[in-house]
């Protein structure tokens, strides 16, 4: 490839990521599915907690934990730890949404048969689109993280304890673990969205997979033992599994939050199945018709 080639492709690359940003943020659909899991990450890993500790009354979040140990999990230090913990199941849902629509409401829009075949190259378009989804994706667990510990620090304040901050390394941990999740559920409905050329059947598809058939498969493996060695190395497994290396605390497990694979088993996993949703993506809106 000439070094004119090489930049005109950069270029467009370039040129496909701004065009795919715009959209997305002028689209509202992409802010509700943002602001409903920051909404629902603050909801169930502070509000309900908080109200369970200032009343005294344990709810299904906090169930079995001693009051001071209900305090610990919503100080400043505990946030990489805590903010991952609802990303396993229904913060990976939302963001199967939000690939599943991103791409799938292309073909409904008939935004891709435009794009595909009077823009740049396929594999450029497409892969402008998935690079916007990874910076959106890193966006969210940054902001989500900024947030948490903001409500946090004003939970320790009123309860008159010790501001201490998460180390460095720990808070990296929790960033880079929230990524994994969330980007490879973002990559699956991204891939499912491409499959399903729409975005009503992607999004139910994944769903049902996400907080059903995943599940459903575990139950069995518990009675059938053979079948472990497909679902130890689910999806879901391994995205509950990284959430569940991030916990230091014992208490009642959140859904979705497992520990059958180790921390790196779980990123191994993680990282193949990201680089294989995006390599099935764009093979497949490449070598596909768009009729």
């Amino acid at each position: 490839m000439s070094v004119r080639t090489a930049t005109s492709t950069m270029s467009d690359l370039i040129a496909s990521v701004r065009a795919e940003r715009l959209r997305l943020t002028k689209w509202p659909a992409f802010w509700i599915l943002l602001g409903s899991w920051i909404l629902l990450n603050l909801t169930f890993a502070y509000l309900f907690n908080y109200l369970a500790y200032r009343s005294g009354e344990q709810t299904s979040m906090s169930d079995g934990l001693p009051k001071d140990q209900l305090l610990q999990q919503m100080l400043p230090g505990a946030v990489p730890e805590v903010f991952t913990q609802g990303m396993a199941m229904f913060g990976g849902a939302l963001m199967l949404i939000l690939g599943a629509l991103t791409i799938g409401s292309g073909y409904g829009w008939g935004t891709w048969k435009t794009v595909l075949t009077q823009g740049p190259s396929r594999i450029v378009a497409i892969s402008g689109t998935l690079i916007c989804l990874a910076v959106v994706v890193v966006g969210l667990v940054l902001a989500a993280f900024a947030v948490d510990l903001g409500v946090a620090s004003l939970i320790a304040s009123s309860e008159s304890q010790q501001l201490l901050m998460p180390s460095l390394g720990h808070s990296l941990d929790g960033i880079i673990s929230g990524s994994l999740i969330l980007g490879m559920w973002t990559l699956a409905g991204a891939l499912i969205g491409a499959i399903a050329r729409g975005p009503a059947l992607a999004v139910g598809l994944g769903l049902i997979w996400v907080l059903v058939v995943e599940n459903l498969l575990r139950g069995v493996a518990g009675i059938f033992g053979p079948i472990e060695v497909v679902t130890d190395r689910l999806p879901g497994t391994a995205a509950g599994s990284l959430a569940g290396a991030m916990r230091t605390t014992d208490g009642p497990p959140t859904p979705g939050v497992l520990d059958i694979l180790t921390r790196v088993e779980s990123v191994i996993a993680l990282t193949i199945y990201t680089a294989v949703f995006v390599i099935a993506t764009i093979w497949l809106i490449r070598r596909r018709d768009l009729v």
